[in-house]
């Protein structure tokens, strides 16, 4: 059965290594005959959430941007794939801050599969600890959700370093497996 498939690429680097991973997983998801859409986080306009509960009346935030779009993309989506590379030991702003826009309508956002691309300079084993929480604390909170894979990417800092890597094959099989 097709799904649709949704990828959250939060690189700040268009062809940034956790960026090309969502190119792979999007090619696996797409041959196996999925619908599939990427949106590369950093060319939409999405504010910071201002705490205003605004969106508790109409189910709207307040803010007109990019996100209401975003979020009517996260509703279609059977499966959502969220991408970042790992800073401080945590997700990027780009991430985040639509993390956080999600407030006006997180509890609508029920029954969705996530996998999660991450990606870092580094290759101890705990780099990513804290950024795979602040991705299952999100999911955690709607109601249905299941994680069904992780990528580590370690060991890649440079644009294009995780091209000759393990990785990119197991991006594209993970993504074919949906």
């Amino acid at each position: 059965m097709s799904k649709n498939v949704l990828i959250l690429s939060g690189s700040p680097r268009r062809n940034g290594n956790s960026d090309l991973l969502c190119d792979e997983f999007f090619r696996g998801a797409e041959d196996a005959g999925n619908q599939v859409e990427k949106i590369f986080i950093r060319d939409k306009k999405i504010g910071y959430c201002n705490a205003c509960y605004g969106c508790r009346k109409s189910g709207k935030c307040v803010i007109k941007d990019d996100m209401a779009e975003i979020l009517e993309k996260m509703h279609w989506a059977d499966v959502i794939v969220m991408a970042s590379p790992v800073y401080f030991y945590s997700i990027d702003a780009q991430m985040k801050a639509l993390i956080d826009r999600t407030l006006a309508q997180w509890t609508k956002l029920k029954n969705k599969e996530f996998y999660y691309i991450m990606t870092a300079a580094e290759e101890s084993d705990t780099v990513m600890d804290c950024t795979l929480e602040c991705f299952r604390g999100f999911a955690l909170c709607l109601e249905g959700s299941t994680e069904k894979g992780v990528i580590y990417g370690k060991g890649v800092y440079e644009i294009g370093d995780v091209k000759n890597t393990a990785y990119m094959q197991q991006a594209y099989d993970m993504g074919k497996g949906v």
